[in-house]
């Protein structure tokens, strides 16, 4: 099986990067590389499985002959299904059976070398805390970030509010100003434009967090950085990671209209 070399993680740490990178070779086949995986699931052959390996490659194929298998095997069949449901309910279920394979290949893992309570909870957080590829596939991640970033801004709003009434509120009255004759003096002009610009930075750097903060990349599902470069579709306007499409920041400058790999293989389908 292409891919499918023996790999044994013995740590959490490695139990979770293991995860990650069949993952992100899932959402690859769910996502970047749709039209391939689509083509490959004919209703014709027999039962079909997607797996997901640690180089962050994905394949369709027959299941495991050995029995008991080295692995948890993925669902069989999905390819039985494709023609007979809309493609995005068909990936959607592919998607769901997907995160239920690599939570089994995970805790095999954890079960195999003894992973304690501490350890299989650890391995549960770190996992929790990324998107589940029905969610990346669904298009629900990029939601659920948003609503979280909406209220992580409302009760930040409402701790400064409340923070700065009980500041006021040790602070007691201020004493009335003793009258002076010159009144208050004038900033120098050197200061005020250098606070101009720090908050023309400001507002600048704001806007581009509230752009960008709540994106995930449309193959991988991560965060968006500040320190890698990006490209959004033209046509759904999911964006992209430019190692995940292949796309420079070079070759990013003679594009007019991007097209991610989804929206140029889309085509009519029964």
């Amino acid at each position: 099986m292409e891919g499918g070399q023996q790999y044994n993680p013995r740590t959490v740490e490695e139990v979770f990067r293991d995860f990650k990178s069949r993952r992100a070779g899932m959402i690859k086949a769910l996502t970047t590389d749709v039209e391939e995986f689509y083509q490959q699931c004919d209703p014709e052959k027999e039962n079909l499985c997607l797996y997901g390996f640690p180089n962050e490659r994905w394949e369709v194929n027959l299941p495991a002959e050995e029995v008991p298998p080295e692995l948890p095997e993925p669902a069989l069949g999905i390819n039985f299904a494709r023609d007979g449901m809309q493609e995005k309910d068909w990936l959607s279920l592919v998607a769901v059976h997907s995160d239920a394979w690599l939570l089994a290949v995970a805790f095999y893992f954890g079960a195999r070398f003894g992973f304690d309570k501490a350890d299989r909870k650890r391995l549960f957080n770190m996992i929790n805390d990324l998107p589940t590829i029905f969610e990346v596939v669904t298009g629900a991640a990029k939601k659920q970030v948003k609503e979280k970033s909406s209220v992580s801004n409302h009760n930040s709003s409402v701790k400064s509010k409340s923070s700065s009434k009980v500041v006021e509120k040790q602070r007691g009255p201020e004493p009335p100003a003793k009258h002076s004759k010159g009144g208050p003096e004038p900033k120098d002009e050197e200061e005020e434009v250098v606070e101009e610009d720090e908050e023309e930075e400001e507002e600048g750097e704001g806007e581009e967090e509230e752009e960008h903060g709540d994106a995930l990349c449309g193959a991988c599902g991560e965060n968006y950085a500040s320190d890698e470069f990006w490209i959004c579709c033209d046509i759904c306007e999911k964006w992209f990671h430019g190692k995940c499409v292949k796309i420079t920041p070079a070759r990013a400058e003679h594009i007019k209209q991007y097209k991610c790999p989804s929206c140029s293989n889309k085509r009519a389908r029964p």
